[in-house]
């Protein structure tokens, strides 16, 4: 994403530009759907249901184009690579697969953790991958291989959201606990701590530039600058919801999140295209904020009502 220029020497932010629009349903699922992500390219919809199974989709048309089956409990969180060619898979039977887009059977079983995985991360560079979960604890993995070369302690409370930086140097773990951290990877430094958040840290995103959002079910969402110490924006709030997901643009000039609360139902965003999840009423509003990151103004909101 990048501001366009039009109408003379008119400058458009690109928030503008966002609509809501082309809303289509994926509907196959047995279970609770928990997490959904986009490939690189956006053409390809990976969702994980609480049946424990993982399904691919047509992102345009929503034709079903495989399911992968394997974990033996509800699949928690699921990610793409940054090639496409593989994504990973955290679960509730506390094991973490690496799989394929190639074949249907996983390449690597991560066992490691003692408690159910929550959260699962590939780095930019797809050579590390990051899972944490209700053993507190986050750990890293080579993906070529599966094995774990890190396990890094210092939450005192389940692991529910990761991320890594563009350069795939550090990686953030976010908690039930209320603090996020930032760890240098491969390295015995002490994590940076950021605290501040009210409630459970449910998801992260770090921008191009290095900023690091983390948002709560305190309804807010933090922007840092992490190995500052410094919290840029509070965004929001003021309303009764949880943040759910999180995503900066390309350019890392604005950002999107999405809520949940007495109104909204659960949204996922992948660079400001949304997926709706976990549909359970006759009637549902969903909202996405965008943000600009500069200056911590709300620059949209984009919500539509829907009878099912």
């Amino acid at each position: 994403m990048a501001i366009s220029h039009e109408k003379g020497d008119m400058w458009r932010h690109p928030s503008e530009d966002f609509s809501v629009s082309n809303i289509r349903y994926f509907s196959r699922h047995k279970g609770e759907v928990n997490c959904c992500a986009f490939s690189p390219d956006c053409q390809v919809l990976l969702t994980c249901c609480d049946d424990g199974r993982l399904y691919l989709w047509n992102a345009t048309s929503a034709k079903h184009l495989a399911t992968f089956s394997g974990h033996s409990g509800p699949v928690k969180s699921c990610v793409f690579s940054s090639d496409g060619q593989l994504f990973a898979s955290a679960s509730h039977d506390r094991t973490v697969r690496i799989w394929s887009r190639s074949g249907t059977e996983c390449t690597h079983l991560l066992t490691a953790h003692s408690g159910s995985v929550e959260t699962v991360s590939f780095s930019p560079d797809a050579q590390w991958l990051v899972s944490g979960g209700w053993d507190n604890r986050a750990l890293i993995w080579r993906v070529q291989s599966g094995e774990m070369v890190e396990d890094l302690r210092g939450h005192t409370a389940a692991v529910q959201s990761s991320a890594f930086s563009s350069d795939s140097q550090c990686v953030a773990t976010g908690s039930w606990d209320r603090t996020v951290r930032v760890w240098k990877l491969l390295e015995e430094k002490e994590a940076v701590t950021l605290q501040g958040h009210l409630g459970n840290v449910a998801c992260l995103c770090f921008s191009v530039s290095g900023m690091l959002a983390s948002g709560s079910w305190d309804g807010t969402v933090r922007v840092w600058l992490p190995m500052h110490h410094a919290c840029l924006f509070v965004l929001g709030g003021c309303e009764r919801v949880w943040v759910r997901s999180l995503a900066f643009s390309r350019d890392g000039l604005v950002l999107a999140s999405t809520a949940e609360g007495d109104m909204v139902k659960q949204t996922h965003t992948h660079l400001f295209t949304v997926f709706v999840a976990m549909l359970d009423t006759d009637m549902f509003v969903y909202q996405v904020r965008i943000w600009d990151v500069t200056t911590g103004v709300c620059l949209k909101r984009l919500q539509v009502t829907e009878n099912l």
